[in-house]
């Protein structure tokens, strides 16, 4: 079977890991997955990221998953919006805020890809990504 939506694995991957309290999570990589990592780092909901280069293989991502001391998670949801099937697209002045600014929005813009915060500060709408909370 081939893969239609890669970014919505990636999060379902993120949010199976997650739930199952994994330390980390292996996602096969590409440029846009690797953006959508840094802005979770960014915004902390992960410890961080890298990239593996497999000797041959395709690269693949590796996400280390946030918790509190009381092993909680910091990703408590995360959601696709845009998908193959229906894109979803904001200007700037209309980017969604998560959970009235907890949660973050990640916009792929013609700049790159962004949080909602940095997408408002830069004044570029684009297509809404997914919700993470």
């Amino acid at each position: 079977m081939t893969m239609t939506d890669p970014i919505a694995d990636m999060l379902t991957r993120i949010r199976n890991a997650s739930s199952a309290m994994h330390e980390e999570v292996e996602i096969p990589a590409s440029k846009i997955k690797e953006s959508i990592a840094r802005i979770l780092a960014e915004e902390g909901f992960v410890d961080g990221y890298e990239l593996i280069q497999g000797n041959g293989s395709h690269p693949r991502l590796k996400v280390t998953l946030r918790y509190t001391e009381q092993r909680e998670r910091a990703i408590s949801g995360i959601r696709r919006i845009s998908r193959p099937g229906r894109r979803v697209y904001r200007g700037a002045k209309e980017l969604p805020r998560v959970l009235g600014g907890l949660g973050v929005a990640i916009i792929s813009t013609s700049q790159g890809v962004m949080s909602d915060k940095q997408a408002r500060r830069a004044g570029v709408g684009g297509e809404v990504l997914a919700y993470v909370w």
